[in-house]
């Protein structure tokens, strides 16, 4: 008895087994194309049913894959490695990590409960070894894109995150602890935002693009150092103050340019610190916070005048 199904079903295996001889053949187009990369790919004569288009992806595919370059790892410092080099280049990164450790030990103190002037004094040495770290890569040398990245890392540590961790310690129930945070948490936000501006800024030789992170930690830790004799809340409302100058697009005098200044301006700061010393150093901050839209209004109106 003949099964009438059979030839039909003899027809679709063919049609499977075909389909599966192009399958196969597409797939071994990149094999192929990786042991003879010298020899063309077959054509639509050899895949029956394939647009040229559609070989010449693959063979693009495959390409790709094949001419992929394998990542490398970029040194660390530029230019001759000698032995010299290297031993400066690790003593400049030695001042970079000593910030930043000194910056951990601040922040140990603060939550441990230890004297908020304890931490104060571990970020002033911070700030020591951040200018160190820069000085001397510029005496040797050996200044590197690695080491700019470095120093921004242990200035957000230190400066970004153990600044206002101090403050917190030693404001720490004279303020609503909401407050505090919330005052707290602008210096560390407003801090890594200033210091990725840097990173991407083109830079000035006069002035400032925003109060610079070292100097609003050196305020934070003399201000600690000083002792709480100013209201508390003058003493958040400050912090808040110097958060916002750091993301500020106002220019700031250098220190160098202010030292350049006539010596009978130093002379009234200086009887002041002896008169009270919180308070005229409490002025003279707010005098430098002042002095970034004063500036930006001058050279807007003397841009003004040029156009």
């Amino acid at each position: 008895m003949t099964d009438s199904p059979r030839p039909a079903g003899r027809q679709w295996t063919g049609r499977l087994r075909a389909g599966g001889s192009i399958a196969r053949q597409m797939l071994l187009v990149p094999v192929g194309r990786l042991r003879r990369a010298d020899h063309p790919v077959a054509t639509s004569p050899t895949l029956p049913g394939l647009d040229p288009v559609e070989l010449r992806a693959i063979e693009q595919a495959a390409t790709a894959e094949v001419e992929q370059p394998t990542p490398t790892t970029i040194p660390l410092l530029p230019g001759e490695r000698t032995l010299d080099r290297r031993i400066k280049f690790a003593l400049v990164q030695a001042c970079t990590l000593s910030s930043l450790l000194l910056g951990m030990t601040a922040i140990f103190l603060a939550v441990t409960g230890q004297n908020p002037m304890y931490g104060a004094l571990c970020l002033l040495a911070c700030i020591t070894f951040d200018g160190l770290d820069g000085a001397l890569a510029r005496k040797f040398g050996v200044a590197s894109p690695f080491g700019v990245q470095m120093d921004s890392l242990g200035d957000m540590t230190s400066f970004g995150i153990a600044a206002p961790v101090v403050v917190f310690s030693f404001l720490k129930g004279d303020v609503a602890t909401p407050v505090l945070i919330a005052a707290c948490a602008m210096v560390a936000c407003c801090a890594a935002i200033r210091l990725a501006r840097f990173n991407v800024s083109p830079k000035d030789g006069r002035f400032f693009c925003g109060v610079p992170t070292t100097m609003a930690a050196t305020v934070l830790a003399v201000t600690v150092l000083l002792g709480g004799s100013l209201p508390a809340g003058a003493l958040v409302f400050g912090v808040v103050l110097l958060a916002i100058a750091m993301v500020s697009s106002f220019p700031y005098a250098k220190l160098a340019k202010v030292l350049k200044l006539p010596p009978t301006l130093f002379l009234l700061p200086l009887v002041g610190l002896v008169w009270n010393t919180e308070v005229t150093f409490g002025l003279l901050v707010l005098v430098y916070l002042i002095s970034g839209p004063v500036l930006w209004a001058r050279q807007r109106r003397a841009a003004t005048r040029v156009a």
